[in-house]
């Protein structure tokens, strides 16, 4: 294989990847800086020289054939190596420089990832984070963010990449005061007679996961909650006596060491939820992405997020 046929053959796969994701010549075109004319006769040199077409073509929009779907798979996993081999060299040479802008969920981000991307940047200091909290799964392309960390069952991700950094035990939880002026719930019945807490998105109350002594999976809605869009207001309210709520470890541990909390009905806590780290998968991470990414990899292995299983 000659090396100009290898760059046609890698610039060929680049824009077939990027017109994958966004099922337009035009917009693929924008992204690369190159006419939509372009994209197509790249994309048509592509298909001739595999002998198969990768994509279905109408006027209206662009879909993935069989074998385009199949290339597409192949395509990103040597992407990924690509990436990964620069990634390795990046790092033998320079620090990480630059902005990283990262999405977390309000209340977990600031108890647990907070100190972590701090001392992160002490130890880098030409590394600029840019950090916003929301606890919505957000569009990282939209809004221009490159890391995304979730924690819970994430919506679809089609679009993402999310690698798995821990586990979270999720547990029951009231303030001393709040028990004092109310019976301790031992079951689902009793529990249903108590002030809760409960997440809010959408217009809707978010059920609370729970499971039977026996392994049975429940979801739990009380009829007598609040109802509140911030992870920090609902763990401000529980400490304030307003009533029981659901929180994962990393947000109510230090209180329950303090006595400012209590746990309740662990016979019922749910399996453990997982907290992703997530991007864009049409997009090659940076090297100083890339690197933050390695770094909570790490930290995970060590433990620093939670269980791993």
């Amino acid at each position: 294989m000659s090396t100009l046929f290898s760059a046609e053959s890698l610039r060929g796969l680049t824009h077939f990847v990027i017109t994958a994701r966004s099922r337009s010549f035009t917009e693929a075109g924008e992204q690369l800086g190159i006419t939509k004319s372009a994209v197509g006769k790249s994309i048509a040199r592509l298909e001739e020289r595999l002998g198969t077409r990768l994509f279905h073509r109408s006027t209206r929009k662009l879909s993935l054939t069989s074998d385009g779907e199949a290339y597409l798979a192949s395509c990103l996993s040597a992407l990924e190596i690509l990436d990964a081999a620069e990634h390795t060299l990046c790092r033998r040479q320079a620090s990480p420089a630059g902005n990283v802008r990262i999405d977390m969920p309000a209340a977990l981000g600031r108890t647990l990832m907070m100190p972590i991307l701090l001392a992160l940047a002490e130890r880098y200091p030409a590394l600029r984070l840019i950090l916003t909290f929301n606890d919505r799964l957000i569009d990282p392309v939209e809004e221009g963010v490159d890391l995304v960390l979730r924690l819970g069952e994430l919506e679809s991700t089609d679009e993402l990449i999310a690698r798995r950094l821990a586990v979270q035990p999720l547990r029951l939880y009231a303030a001393p005061g709040y028990l004092s002026r109310h019976s301790v719930p031992e079951t689902l019945e009793a529990l249903k007679t108590h002030r809760c807490i409960m997440g809010y998105r959408r217009g809707a109350p978010l059920a609370w996961r729970l499971q039977s002594p026996e392994g049975r999976e429940i979801r739990f809605t009380a009829a007598n909650a609040h109802q509140m869009g911030d992870g920090d207001a609902m763990l401000n309210a529980c400490l304030a006596g307003l009533g029981i709520a659901q929180f994962p470890d990393a947000m109510a541990s230090d209180h329950v060491a303090r006595g400012e909390l209590v746990t309740l009905m662990p016979a019922f806590a749910p399996a453990p939820v997982a907290l992703h780290v997530l991007w864009p998968r049409a997009r090659h991470l940076l090297p100083k992405v890339r690197f933050i990414v390695d770094e909570l990899v790490t930290l995970a292995a060590e433990g620093h997020f939670g269980p791993q299983k």
